[in-house]
């Protein structure tokens, strides 16, 4: 144990730890905390900030927004209340949320709390089975929770257009300077970050119809039918960063939910990271009533366990105040 943990309430270290296991682009989890006495600040780690793939820091905003739902669920599991005040500071925009720790504890979903170590990105094809209409009610209320709204992209003509924007925005990054240098570097880390192999799938399968293409070569051609995996969009009233923070709170609830519902799941923000591909999915997908966040891809995966992804030590990520 390190001095300053020496100085922290294991409660607290233990509530962090959870928050840690949020899922954030390419596990890349860029966020730390620093812990007072009766306070939790949240800062964006600017060091792990993917500088091509996400140069609006969306990504940034929406991984932190899901350690700050993780974190919210830990300590409310450990009895501790807490008050929260999202980007408090407009002349520190790397402190993306100040907890304040109270009595006033909320009531707590223990069995949600439970799904956060078990959680997995699945990028594997998911099984031909729908996902009943009672658990997209579900995932649907949990992001209103948050917040945000869940549309779950039936629509054959709307799909089409969410489809499509995967491959654009593949095709525009692929000509970004340093962007396969980034992609590489966060899908070959070792230690306790980064995408391992065994979580990473090359090619991309055929059916599998909205997936980030991680290298590989093309996908071998298959006279499968594309898989049935549901496609939903997390969006908010707004686009500003408020809004994106409580979009990865809301994904965090979502994903949980899922996992409760012993889904599959995958989030996807390739087609957000840029302009033009964001822009098709707000007109074309969501018919101008939304901004778009993030992507969930949302199945029965199958049957073999996924690894966990590696998470960075909590010593990385505490610090005192």
């Amino acid at each position: 144990m390190t001095e300053v943990h020496r100085t922290i309430p294991p409660t607290l270290v233990a509530a962090i730890e959870l928050a840690a296991h949020a899922p954030s682009i390419h596990n890349s989890q860029p966020w730390f905390f620093v812990v007072g006495q009766q306070r939790i600040d949240l800062y964006a780690d600017r060091e792990r900030w993917l500088k091509v793939t996400d140069a609006d820091q969306r990504d940034l905003l929406l991984s932190c927004g899901a350690a700050l739902h993780h974190l919210r669920l830990g300590l409310a599991a450990a009895g501790i209340g807490a008050r929260v005040r999202r980007l408090p500071d407009q002349w520190d925009p790397d402190r993306i949320a100040s907890i304040e720790l109270t009595d006033q504890i909320e009531a707590v979903d223990h069995e949600l709390v439970e799904q956060i170590p078990r959680r997995r990105t699945d990028r594997r094809p998911f099984r031909s089975y729908p996902v009943p209409e009672a658990f997209r009610r579900r995932l649907i209320d949990r992001a209103a929770a948050q917040g945000a709204v869940l549309r779950v992209i039936d629509d054959p003509g709307a799909r089409q257009a969410l489809v499509g924007a995967f491959a654009a925005a593949g095709r525009a990054q692929a000509g970004l300077a340093g962007y396969a240098d980034e992609l590489a570097t966060w899908t070959r880390e070792s230690g306790g970050s980064g995408i391992p192999a065994a979580n990473v799938v090359r090619p991309v399968p055929e059916v599998v119809e909205a997936a980030r293409d991680f290298g590989g070569g093309p996908a071998a051609a298959t006279d499968k039918a594309p898989e049935e995996a549901t496609l939903v969009v997390i969006g908010t009233a707004s686009d500003d960063r408020l809004s994106q923070l409580r979009a990865g709170e809301a994904m965090s609830a979502v994903l949980l939910e899922a996992t409760r519902e012993g889904l599959g799941t995958c989030p996807l923000s390739q087609p957000l990271e840029i302009g033009a591909t964001r822009q098709v999915i707000r007109d074309r997908v969501l018919a101008g009533t939304l901004s778009p966040q993030v992507v969930l891809r949302i199945g029965w995966a199958p049957s073999e366990p996924m690894p966990p992804a590696p998470r960075r030590p909590v010593e990385e990520i505490i610090r005192s105040a």
